[in-house]
């Protein structure tokens, strides 16, 4: 009997790796692909080679391609001799600032290794569901041409339109997008089009921010894992405009694989989601900065400066009605401080 396997890119970062996990726990065969492409990226801090080895010691039978998703030679081979029943797409240059000085690396890993990985789909297992993992900057800065409310301690929307959230339908053209929202837009209309032209299974899922204990979190990703090291190490935070005020929604990795199984089990054609964790979810730098320190019993150091990052949103969060609607079993089960809890345990215990 052919064993069902499962094709996880981008497999040693936090997403990647939760979603690894959570699958062995519903008995298929674990296949990753990652070349700890971070390390690249970010340097020491982004490696994620502690995250592998936890892979390969507590999935048995787990097997790791340590490919780049730009080879597209490599990713047609490895998915032929695969023929996963799913490929969950989490690799990417994930940085929004990074990307301006990095940009054929960049649009090279995020748009053409989701060609590559497609168009092996299309040809070796076309009826396997591929889910890919966008990002909220598709929309650019559109989210800042809504009317806000300045509040004590953050930014919120002043356009009752928006009392839920950024809708999948917000248009994602003629704004500034940063060159990584550019390369993102461009992966996640290829998925679109191959759910639509060839009838594939496929699903965009613009995350917020995805978080969680296993995050290796550097200052250019991974705004609350980087923000409780800082705090741990007693690292002053870089603040970068709009007061701290600006708010983010965050969603717990575990929330995200079990939206992902959900979307496996029924699974629709080049459908599009908001994944975040909505207004309940949400919080500002300033916010963040008070629920941490209560965690840690540390102060956190912070610089402040008036220069925004080009293209940042001033306020964002998810609306999840689509995604409710669509699978009502799926809601998320992990409040923010929770999480916020975890990633300080975490942390405690790495820095240790």
């Amino acid at each position: 009997m052919v064993p069902k396997r499962i094709l996880v890119t981008g497999s040693s970062g936090l997403i990647g790796s939760e979603l690894c996990l959570f699958f062995h726990t519903q008995g298929f065969e674990l296949h990753g692909i990652d070349n700890n492409q971070r390390a690249v990226f970010f340097g020491p801090q982004g490696d994620t080679t502690w995250n592998r080895d936890r892979l390969l010691k507590d999935i048995p039978g787990f097997k790791l391609h340590n490919l780049d998703i730009r080879d597209r030679a490599a990713v047609l081979e490895c998915i032929e001799a695969v023929r996963p029943v799913a490929i969950l797409h989490t690799a990417s240059q994930p940085s929004h600032d990074l990307a301006a000085a990095i940009p054929f690396e960049d649009f090279e890993t995020n748009a053409t290794g989701t060609l590559n990985l497609l168009e092996a789909a299309r040809r070796f297992c076309p009826e396997s569901p591929f889910i890919h993992f966008s990002t909220n900057k598709v929309y650019g800065d559109r989210p800042n041409s809504i009317a806000l409310n300045e509040l004590p301690t953050r930014w919120d929307y002043a356009d009752p339109t928006y009392a839920g959230g950024i809708p999948e339908s917000f248009s994602i053209d003629q704004s500034k997008h940063s060159l990584f929202g550019a390369s993102k837009v461009a992966a996640d209309i290829l998925v679109q089009e191959y759910g639509r032209y060839f009838g594939m299974p496929t699903c965009c899922l613009r995350g917020g921010c995805l978080t969680g204990p296993n995050h290796s979190g550097v200052e250019l990703h991974g705004f609350l894992s980087y923000l409780v090291r800082c705090n741990l190490e007693g690292r002053r935070y870089t603040v970068y405009g709009y007061k701290g005020k600006q708010v983010r929604d965050n969603i717990h990795s575990t929330d995200v694989a079990r939206f992902v199984w959900a979307f496996f089990q029924a699974p629709r054609v080049a459908e599009v989601y908001n994944i975040g964790g909505g207004k309940a979810n949400s919080c500002s730098i300033l916010e963040a900065f008070a629920t941490v320190e209560k965690l840690s019993g540390k102060p956190q150091e912070f610089t402040y400066s008036d220069s925004a990052r080009s293209g940042d949103h001033i306020c964002y969060y998810s609306d999840l009605t689509k995604m409710r609607a669509h699978y009502p079993a799926w809601d998320l089960t992990i409040t923010l401080d929770a999480c916020l809890a975890e990633i300080v345990e975490s942390w405690q215990a790495r820095l240790r």
